[in-house]
């Protein structure tokens, strides 16, 4: 499996059924090479890195406090991104998998990290680089995450500590998103920042 290639002119691309909204004056801002599928929802106060992904329904709500997302991370279909009004803005590092479903909610996430289907992580969380949150776990609010943990449960603990080479193989997720951005027959656009 290769990495997308896309025309490195791209800015991005498209489903004419996805949505770039401002809030208040804030408009998303995004990276080169920005995908979004049919119902993707980027709204406000939203900063993307470069090969971000957003796929099918996810919304990506900026409108009460600010949200970042790192280079090459996917959101995927039907995840919610959203902080607190004046207290938890979102941070999501770089090749991060936000599993389908999964819903972030003021929280830093660091590099590397996998979120699995349906996992919850509340205002104030912090995930570790290179942790694994299996599906259906929910954060509690305030909870930190080491750096390379296996967390599963609701409420989530951290079942046991990741190798590298375990981290890096389930982590690597975010390449197959990578590649499978490449099969869409979305438009090549140049959205305005």
């Amino acid at each position: 499996m290769s990495e997308c290639q896309l025309d490195p002119e791209i800015l991005a691309r498209m489903s004419q059924h996805a949505s770039i909204v401002g809030y208040r004056n804030q408009r998303p801002v995004h990276g080169h090479r920005l995908f979004m599928a049919c119902g993707a929802r980027l709204v406000g106060n939203v900063t993307c890195g470069d090969q971000v992904s957003i796929w099918f329904n996810a919304v990506v709500r900026g409108d009460v406090n600010s949200i970042t997302i790192g280079d090459q991370t996917n959101i995927q279909d039907n995840a919610v991104i959203h902080g607190t009004y004046e207290r938890y803005s979102t941070t999501i590092g770089s090749q991060v998998s936000i599993g389908h479903g999964a819903t972030v909610h003021g929280a830093v996430i660091k590099d590397r990290v996998l979120v699995g289907m349906q996992a919850v992580i509340m205002d104030g969380a912090s995930i570790g680089q290179g942790s694994v949150i299996g599906a259906g776990a929910v954060i509690r609010q305030g909870h930190d995450i080491p750096p390379y943990s296996l967390v599963v449960g609701a409420p989530a603990t951290v079942k046991r500590a990741l190798t590298v080479a375990e981290s890096d193989a389930y982590t690597a997720a975010y390449l197959r998103y990578l590649f499978y951005v490449s099969g869409f027959d979305y438009p090549d656009t140049r959205t305005s920042n």
